[in-house]
């Protein structure tokens, strides 16, 4: 059920015995990362599927012949770095594919709390995404697909969310104690600032992001009381991307207005952590507001928000910022062990 996922190491492993597929595999985990197109990755991951389901007898039969770009589903580029893996050497175009130097915080970080599936409007299930999670040595990955009133990113409803536990435990099951999935949400934060979600439900997951998705330009007073509301309710845990800002190169949309001081204020006093959103058109909350957030006395969560097995190595995007930031290590939850960040997100449940 589990399909193998690239490390960051299989980037740079050198090797007179290479696995083509994996090295195929790698390259889209590695254009996934660097944000290229959904087409080129599935291009090479669907070669890595044809070339896997060959057979290393039959592979080197058409290789020999000359006759690989007659399998369908491989191309001359995907061809020519299954020639260099067989030949034993690092695809060429693996290795012109650049990775982030991790910085030292990275190392500290034991999960990622907020990751989409193709339950709502991520790319790959939730067993893809776990391997992948734990390919890049998570010891925890929670799922935090989007809640009902996202129509457009196909949000859960609670017969669907009920259904997914039910996916989460099973993958929980085969995992055993290599990874765990914590099964979570992206509630969205409604105009009144209650929750997308029905109660009960809420109360059987592990991990609770609140977010605004809507009415993002209302005027600053409206906003904070909103975001307020949400933050003192006892079933919230992270309060996402606060100011909901995108800097892309489809365009900009700006920063809503809130009362910082009020709301960070808030989230100290009731244990709410703030998300340090590394997705690279989110970078969510910007340096001020992340200032005032470590003033505060805020928990923080750096999550990459990924929609995509790659997007899961953005966290370092997230750590750089809060290094120069000054986030204490302690006060980010997802460097903390599973059992203690259990502990903390279901102290009020």
């Amino acid at each position: 059920m589990l399909a193998r996922r690239p490390t960051r190491r299989s980037r740079t492993r050198r090797s007179t015995a290479r696995d083509p597929a994996e090295d195929l595999r790698a390259i889209a985990f590695a254009l996934e990362r660097s944000g290229e197109g959904s087409y080129r990755v599935q291009a090479f991951r669907q070669a890595a599927d044809t070339v896997a389901g060959l057979g290393a007898t039959a592979l080197a039969a058409h290789l020999a012949a000359g006759t690989l770009t007659h399998v369908p589903g491989i191309g001359a580029v995907t061809a020519a770095c299954v020639a260099e893996s067989i030949a034993g050497q690092e695809p060429s175009y693996l290795r012109r594919i650049s990775a982030p130097e991790p910085t030292a915080l990275r190392a500290e970080l034991r999960g990622d709390c907020h990751s989409h599936t193709s339950w709502s409007d991520g790319s790959h299930s939730v067993e893809e995404m776990a391997v992948a999670a734990m390919e890049l040595g998570h010891e925890y990955l929670a799922v935090t697909d989007h809640s009902p009133r996202l129509t457009i990113a196909r949000g859960l409803s609670a017969v669907r969310l009920a259904e997914q536990l039910d996916v989460i435990g099973a993958v929980n099951r085969v995992l055993g104690r290599r990874m765990r999935v914590l099964a979570g949400i992206e509630v969205d934060i409604l105009a009144d600032g209650t929750l997308d979600q029905a109660g009960d439900l809420l109360d059987r997951l592990d991990v609770v992001v609140a977010s605004v998705h809507s009415g993002l330009r209302e005027a600053s007073p409206r906003m904070t009381r909103r975001m307020l509301r949400a933050v003192r309710d006892p079933r919230v845990n992270i309060l996402g991307h606060c100011t909901g800002r995108l800097r892309s190169e489809r365009g900009n949309r700006p920063e809503s207005a809130f009362d910082a001081e009020a709301v960070f204020a808030a989230c100290a006093e009731h244990q709410v952590a703030v998300e340090i959103n590394s997705r690279p058109e989110r970078l969510d909350p910007p340096s001020r507001l992340l200032k005032v957030a470590v003033d505060a006395g805020c928990l923080f969560s750096i999550d990459s928000d990924a929609h995509a097995p790659g997007q899961l190595d953005w966290l370092d995007n997230g750590c750089a910022r809060a290094e120069r930031a000054g986030v204490p290590t302690d006060r980010i939850v997802n460097s903390w062990p599973v059992g203690r960040l259990l502990r903390w997100s279901r102290r009020l449940r």
